[in-house]
């Protein structure tokens, strides 16, 4: 089978932040034709978990997500840090931040790709399971978040009535349940 890769030619980069870097590359498909530009988005690995307490509950998050304009519930998650050892190391991080807690295990489930097409980062997925309160939240300064304690069955509810937005959360929970066997 031919290769689909194309061949870097150049890159630029226009525009880097914490947050958000941008470049413009110029390629060269295997058919030869050069495609310029072509924007790429660099971010961190993200990490995501459904995340279960140790009474079987499931913990979720609201938050406002400015991007959509609407407050969501989601699954706890963020960005990777470049301090962070792994992308498990990182979960652990978020899930006491976001939640306040601490979790016995974290499964990993896997990786996908946010949007390939134009971003270059993967997002770690994970089940955490025994889940017990050890702190109130730590927050970044930007950040709302009010913790959501639900039952596995509505959290099936709200997959069914197409109640989570964030994609890649669907993702993770889907893999979780698969795991779980349900």
């Amino acid at each position: 089978m031919a290769s689909l890769d194309w061949k870097l030619l150049h890159s630029a980069y226009i525009y880097k932040s914490d947050w958000l870097t941008a470049r413009k590359d110029r390629c060269l498909t295997p058919a030869g034709k050069i495609v310029d530009p072509y924007y790429v988005l660099e971010y961190p690995g993200w990490v995501n978990a459904l995340a279960i307490a140790e009474d079987g509950k499931v913990i979720m998050v609201r938050q406002y997500r400015h991007g959509y304009g609407q407050t969501i519930i989601e699954i706890p998650g963020g960005a990777m840090d470049p301090a962070d050892a792994s992308a498990e190391a990182a979960m652990r991080r978020e899930l006491l931040e976001e939640t306040g807690y601490a979790f016995d295990q974290l499964v990993p489930l896997g990786d996908i790709c946010p949007n390939p097409a134009s971003s270059n980062n993967v997002t770690y997925m994970f089940l955490a399971t025994g889940g017990k309160k050890v702190q109130e939240q730590k927050l970044d300064q930007n950040e709302e978040i009010e913790v959501v304690i639900i039952s596995m069955d509505e959290l099936k509810q709200l997959l069914k009535a197409n109640q989570i937005r964030q994609a890649l959360h669907v993702s993770c929970i889907y893999y979780a349940l698969q795991h779980l066997g349900g």
